[in-house]
C-alpha cells in the first residue's frame, strides 16, 4: 500500500473520516477498492464484532445502530447510528462483499457505559466525536472527532471543521465542507489523497491545540493503537483503519504498548450486550439533539446516491413532493430553479451548487417566496422520515420479539413519520391494537399517544398519534424485566405499580389502565390495593378526584366486554365516602382552596352522571343523595359564595330546582348585606363554566339581578370583585359575550307589547338622533362618489333604516 501519510510501507493506512459524510464515504470505497487491505478496522465497540455478518443480509437496510445496553440495567445504553452514506457503514459493506475480516477497535461498550454510570457529570465528554453513549441512550459526537474537555486548564477545546472552514474564510463550516468534499468527486485522481490532506490539517491542529484536554479521547486512543498492533502482527502491513479524522494523528504516534496499557488499566466495566436496532433519519440530524449529527441527512443521502447531476434530481424531487401536496409546480419551474441555483453557485464562488443554492432556488421559484411550502420541503426531504430495518435473526429480548410478532399479526408496523390511527373497538383488530398500545404505554413504550378522536364517535372509537423512534428499542429492553411477553410484562408492571403507587388518585388511573389494556390477572390486585387506599384515605378532595377515574373506566366494560362488576363496587362506596365528608370540608375554604373544591365537585356531578347504569345506582338511591348534598352546601353561610353558587346552578341544571327558586336565591345573595366579595364568587359559580353566558342571555330575571347587583357595587369595593368578575364572563364563548353586551347597552326590554317597537332593535335606542346621522353624511359621500348633496338626506335615511 502506498499514498503518502496515509499509507507509508510497513504503516497501516489510516482513513480519516467525517461520521456521516457522503464525500468521506464515496472516499474510504475509493480508497479500499484501490489499497486492497487484508483486514479493515473500524471505529467502535468490539462487543459487535460477532453481529458484523448481519450487515450483510438482504433484510438489513439502513440507516442502523448498534445499540449497547448494560445486562443488569438495560436503561443504561448507548447507540452508534449508522446510514447509507456513513463511512463506517460503506466499509463494513465492503469488507463482506469481497470477504476481508472486520473488526470495531474503539473503547469497548463495557467501559463507556460503567462510566456513565459513574461519572455522569461527564455525560457529553464523547458528544464531540460519536464514540460513545451519552446519558439518553446516544452516541454523540462532531464529525471530525473532538472530545469534551475533561481537565480545565489543559488544553484548548476546538471544532476541527469550524477552525478549518475559518481559516479557509469561511463562516459556515458545513459549506466548506460541502466545497472541498463534497464537491470534489469520487474516483478522480488519487484516491488516497483527501486522507492525506486531511490528516495534515488535523496534525496541524493538534500540534497547536493539543489533545483538546480530552482524557476519554486519550484512552480511547489507546485502545486502538493496541488494536492495531494485534492485527498487524496477525495479518501483517494489510490493515485498514476507518475512524474519525481527529484521531488519525494520535494513532499514527509511536507509542510504547506499556504507556497504553497503562491508560486502561483500573476503568470501570459492566456485563453489556449488544445488537443492532432501526434508526431513522430524523434522529440523525443535529436538530434531534445528536452530537455527531448532520443538519441535513436527506440531502446527504440524495448526494450519495445520486449517480450524476444531483442538483437536477433533487430540485426533481423536491417538485414531485410539491405537487402531491397540490402546489402548482411545473417541468419549467424545475428548469429555472435549476439555472437560479448555478447562477447563484457562480456568484458565490462555489464550485458547484449546494443545499443552500438548492434551497434559496426553491424558495424563489417553486415557493413563490414563501417559507410555509419551504418548511415542508425540508422537513419531509432535506431531514426526512426514512426508517432503517434490521433482520430478524439480529440477537433481541424475548419481549422485543413478542413484540414484533404481535406487530405483524395486526399489520402494526412501525414508522418514521408519524400518522394517525383511527381504531373502531367493536371489531377485534381495532380491539387488539388498542390493547396493544395501551400495554405498551404502562411499560412505558410510547409508541403510540392516546389523541382526541372526532366528535360524536362515542367510546367504542378510540384516535391514536403513532410515531416509531429509536429510543423505544431501549424501553423494550428495559421493560423486558417485567416479563418475556407483552402481555405478562404489562400484567406484572402494573402489580408492582400498585403495590408502590403513592396516592389514591395513581391507584384509580392504574386501574383505568388495566382496563384499557384488558389486564385482568392485575386487575384484582389492583383492586385490592384500590380498596385499602379507599378504605384508609379521609382526604375528600382526594376521594373527588379518585372518583371520576373509577366511573370512566366503567365505560370500557360494554365496549371492550370486561367485567368490572368489582369496581363499580368500590365506585358506589367511593361516592358515599364523598357525600358523607363533602359538607364539613367545604366549610372556611380560603379563595385557593375553593377553587379547587369546585372542581373536584364539578368532576364528582359528572362522574355520577355516568354511573346510573351501575347496579348499586340504579335504584337512584345515589342520585338522591347527592342532590341532598348539594342542597346542604348551597344553604350554608359557612361555605364559600364559589361553591353555593355552583350547587344551585347543578341543581337548576338538574330541573331540581326551579327558575323562581334559583332567581330568588340570587337575589338574596345579591342584596345589600351580602359583602361583595362573597356575592361575586357566588355568580362565578352560579353563571361560570359551560351554558353559563347562554343563561343569563335567556332568562331576564337572572341577568337584570346581576345587572342592577354590578351597578350599586361601591366604588372602593368595584376594584376587588372585578378581577373575579372579569375571569368569570372572559370564559364565555365571542358570540355569547356580544350578545350580552348588546343586552347591557339595550338596557331592560319594555314589557308592555304597544311599545316593543318603540324599544327598536337590541343595541339601538328608540328613536332617531338627526344630530348624529347629519355628522357622518360627509363621510358617506367620500366613500359613495362625489354626486353632489342631491340625495344626501335619503342616503341618511337608508342608513338609519
Amino acid at each position: 500500500m502506498n499514498g503518502g501519510q496515509a499509507g507509508d510501507a510497513g504503516q497501516p493506512l489510516l482513513l480519516g473520516v467525517r461520521h456521516h459524510g457522503p464525500g468521506s464515504a464515496k472516499a474510504v470505497r475509493a480508497a479500499l477498492e484501490a489499497s486492497r487491505p487484508r483486514v479493515v478496522l473500524v471505529e467502535g465497540p468490539p462487543e459487535a464484532d460477532p453481529l458484523v455478518p448481519l450487515a450483510a443480509s438482504e433484510d438489513m437496510r439502513p440507516p442502523v445502530a448498534l445499540l449497547a445496553h448494560a445486562v443488569d440495567e438495560p436503561g443504561r445504553s448507548a447507540f452508534w447510528p449508522l446510514a447509507a452514506f456513513s463511512p463506517e457503514w460503506v466499509a463494513l459493506r465492503w469488507a463482506l462483499e469481497h470477504g476481508v475480516p472486520v473488526r470495531f477497535i474503539d473503547l469497548p461498550a463495557a467501559h463507556t457505559l460503567a462510566w456513565e454510570r459513574d461519572e455522569e457529570d461527564e455525560k457529553d465528554t464523547d458528544e464531540q466525536d460519536g464514540d460513545g453513549g451519552d446519558k439518553d441512550g446516544e452516541d454523540g459526537g462532531t464529525d471530525a472527532g473532538a472530545g469534551e474537555q475533561d481537565t480545565p486548564g489543559e488544553d484548548v477545546r476546538v471544532d476541527p471543521l469550524g477552525v478549518l472552514a475559518g481559516t479557509a474564510g469561511y463562516d459556515d463550516a458545513e459549506r466548506w465542507w460541502e466545497d472541498v468534499v463534497e464537491h470534489r468527486g469520487a474516483g478522480k485522481g488519487d484516491a488516497l489523497a483527501p486522507f492525506t490532506a486531511l490528516e495534515e490539517a488535523m496534525t496541524a491542529l493538534r500540534e497547536t491545540y493539543g489533545s483538546g484536554g480530552y482524557r476519554r479521547d486519550l484512552i480511547r486512543e489507546a485502545h486502538m493503537r493496541l488494536r492495531i498492533r494485534d492485527a498487524r502482527r496477525e495479518f501483517g502491513d494489510g490493515v485498514a483503519v476507518v475512524c474519525g479524522a481527529w484521531h488519525v494523528p494520535a494513532l499514527r504516534r509511536r507509542t510504547g504498548v506499556t504507556a497504553d496499557r497503562a491508560l486502561l488499566k483500573g476503568l470501570p466495566k459492566v456485563k453489556t450486550d449488544v445488537t443492532w436496532v432501526p434508526w431513522t433519519h430524523r434522529r440523525l440530524s443535529r436538530a434531534g439533539g445528536y452530537g455527531a449529527g448532520i443538519d441535513s441527512p436527506g440531502w446527504y443521502a440524495h448526494l450519495f446516491a445520486a449517480p450524476d447531476r444531483p442538483v437536477e434530481r433533487w430540485l426533481t424531487k423536491v417538485a414531485g413532493l410539491l405537487r402531491a401536496e397540490d402546489r402548482t409546480v411545473s417541468p419549467g419551474h424545475v428548469i429555472e430553479a435549476v439555472r437560479l441555483a448555478e447562477t447563484l453557485a457562480a456568484l458565490r464562488g462555489r464550485p458547484l451548487p449546494g443545499l443552500g443554492e438548492a434551497t434559496d432556488a426553491v424558495r424563489a421559484v417553486m415557493c413563490e417566496g414563501s417559507d410555509v411550502p419551504l418548511a415542508l420541503v425540508r422537513d419531509r426531504l432535506v431531514v426526512g422520515d426514512v426508517l432503517g430495518e434490521v433482520p430478524d435473526t439480529v440477537p433481541a429480548v424475548p419481549l422485543q420479539r413478542d413484540l414484533e410478532r404481535t406487530q405483524r399479526r395486526l399489520r402494526l408496523g412501525p414508522e418514521a413519520a408519524e400518522r394517525e390511527l383511527d381504531l373502531d373497538l367493536r371489531e377485534d383488530t381495532g380491539a387488539e391494537r388498542s390493547r396493544l398500545l395501551h400495554r405498551l404505554r404502562l411499560l412505558g413504550i410510547d409508541w403510540g399517544r392516546p389523541a382526541a378522536s372526532r366528535p360524536g364517535t362515542g367510546t367504542f372509537r378510540e384516535t391514536w398519534r403513532l410515531r416509531w423512534e429509536p429510543e423505544l428499542a431501549v424501553r423494550t429492553a428495559e421493560a423486558g424485566v417485567w416479563g418475556t411477553t407483552v402481555l405478562a410484562a404489562a400484567t406484572a408492571k402494573a402489580e408492582a405499580d400498585a403495590v408502590t403507587a403513592r396516592g389514591l388518585a395513581d391507584v384509580t388511573a392504574l386501574a383505568e389502565h388495566c382496563l384499557l389494556a384488558a389486564l385482568p390477572d392485575a386487575l384484582p390486585v389492583v383492586m385490592r390495593v384500590l380498596a385499602d387506599r379507599a378504605a384508609l384515605d379521609t382526604d375528600v378532595a382526594h376521594l373527588a378526584q379518585a372518583l371520576p377515574a373509577l366511573v370512566r373506566s366503567l365505560r370500557y366494560g360494554d365496549v371492550r366486554g370486561t367485567d368490572t362488576a368489582a369496581l363499580a363496587e368500590v365506585a358506589a362506596g367511593l361516592a358515599e365516602r364523598v357525600f358523607v365528608g363533602l359538607p364539613p370540608a367545604c366549610a372556611g375554604l380560603d379563595a385557593d382552596a375553593a377553587e379547587e373544591m369546585r372542581g373536584h365537585v364539578d368532576a364528582v356531578h359528572g362522574a355520577l352522571g355516568l354511573l346510573a347504569d351501575v347496579p348499586a345506582a340504579r335504584d337512584g338511591r345515589l342520585r338522591a343523595r347527592w342532590r341532598a348534598v348539594l342542597r346542604t352546601l348551597s344553604a350554608r353561610d359557612t361555605v364559600p359564595g364559589v361553591l353555593r353558587g355552583r350547587a344551585v346552578r347543578l341543581l337548576l341544571d338538574e330541573g331540581e330546582l326551579a327558575q323562581d327558586e334559583a332567581a330568588r336565591l340570587m337575589g338574596l345573595v345579591l342584596s345589600p348585606g351580602t359583602p361583595p366579595a362573597d356575592a361575586a364568587g357566588w355568580i362565578e359559580g352560579f353563571v361560570g363554566g359551560s351554558g353559563g353566558g347562554l343563561l343569563l342571555v335567556h332568562d331576564e330575571r337572572l341577568f337584570g339581578l346581576v345587572d342592577r347587583w354590578l351597578t350599586a357595587v361601591p366604588a372602593e369595593a368595584f376594584t376587588d370583585v372585578l378581577p373575579l368578575l372579569r375571569r368569570t364572563f372572559s370564559a364565555y364563548e365571542p358570540g355569547v359575550r356580544r350578545t350580552l353586551g348588546e343586552l347591557v347597552r339595550r338596557g331592560p326590554r319594555r314589557r308592555d307589547r304597544t311599545d316593543r317597537a318603540a324599544a327598536g332593535a337590541p343595541g339601538f335606542g328608540p328613536g332617531v338622533d338627526e344630530t348624529r346621522a347629519d355628522a357622518v353624511s360627509p363621510v358617506l359621500r367620500l366613500l359613495l362618489g362625489p354626486d353632489g348633496d342631491e340625495g344626501t338626506r335619503g342616503e341618511r335615511v337608508e342608513v338609519r333604516r
